[in-house]
């Protein structure tokens, strides 16, 4: 990698952390609303695995959603700002490579959502006792899921020509996917269709690894989530490295 490539993902870093109440804490108190919010209503009533409690069972779901969804904002509004303010160019004119622009725009993707996946689990561990993950299946469905969303982020920010139009593949394709991706419930309490259609959706895998690092159970084996999770984020960062090398929607 270049020395520019180093100073974009410096420029994008620092772009979400100078502002962390919004990108950082916000995501964080959105989670603990939401554990408040279901625990009370449904801890009593529902056992996702034997032996681990409902609340236990959100937080690692929650904690993900968390990072899934801000992976994508950073690199789809870091792009269409950049878009609509006319300051691409500066970047498109700079002496990067499509690798340089893909790689400084997906791991600054995946440093704000292990930041923000991180606070999540530091903020609930005083409220829900958690026993402590396998640091390497953790670590490899954060990357996973994390790249999967920072890549469709790139995609989304390029696509997009303005914000009402990212707010669109956000709120009817990001979203979806993500709150049916088994955050909330375990699959197997679904009816058949139904779980065969979530196991059509990428984002489940992610969730369901990440929550398999802290319990040892998961309703697909880790090994098979993780080569899907794999696979999607080889296929978009393929896709995401074909558009930048084209132009298409910023040099056109």
């Amino acid at each position: 990698m270049s020395g520019g490539f180093a100073t974009l993902f410096r420029k994008e870093v620092l772009r979400f952390w100078k502002v962390s109440f919004q990108t950082v804490a916000a995501p964080v108190l959105s989670a603990l609303l939401y554990l408040v919010i279901f625990s009370h209503a449904l801890a009593a009533h529902v056992e996702a695995y034997p032996g681990v409690g409902y609340t236990q069972f959100l937080v690692p779901g929650l904690a993900m959603m968390s990072m899934l969804q801000n992976a994508f904002a950073n690199a789809s509004s870091s792009l269409i700002q950049s878009k609509i303010t006319g300051n691409i160019v500066f970047i498109l004119l700079a002496p990067l490579t499509p690798g340089d622009l893909f790689a400084a725009y997906l791991l600054a993707a995946v440093v704000r959502a292990v930041v923000v996946g991180a606070g999540v689990i530091v903020a609930v561990a005083w409220l829900v006792p958690l026993p402590l993950p396998n640091v390497l299946w953790l670590a490899a469905f954060a990357l996973a899921g994390a790249g999967i969303l920072g890549a469709l982020g790139i995609v989304a920010g390029i696509w997009a020509e303005k914000f009402d139009q990212l707010a669109a593949f956000q709120n009817f394709l990001v979203m979806p996917l993500t709150f049916l991706a088994g955050v909330f419930y375990s699959i197997d309490s679904l009816p058949p269709f139904w779980q065969a259609a979530s196991r059509l959706n990428p984002f489940f895998y992610a969730i369901d690894g990440f929550r398999y690092a802290f319990f040892g159970r998961s309703d697909v084996s880790p090994w098979t989530s993780l080569a899907i999770a794999s696979a999607t984020l080889c296929a978009l960062s393929w896709m995401t490295l074909r558009l930048l090398r084209s132009g298409y929607k910023l040099r056109h």
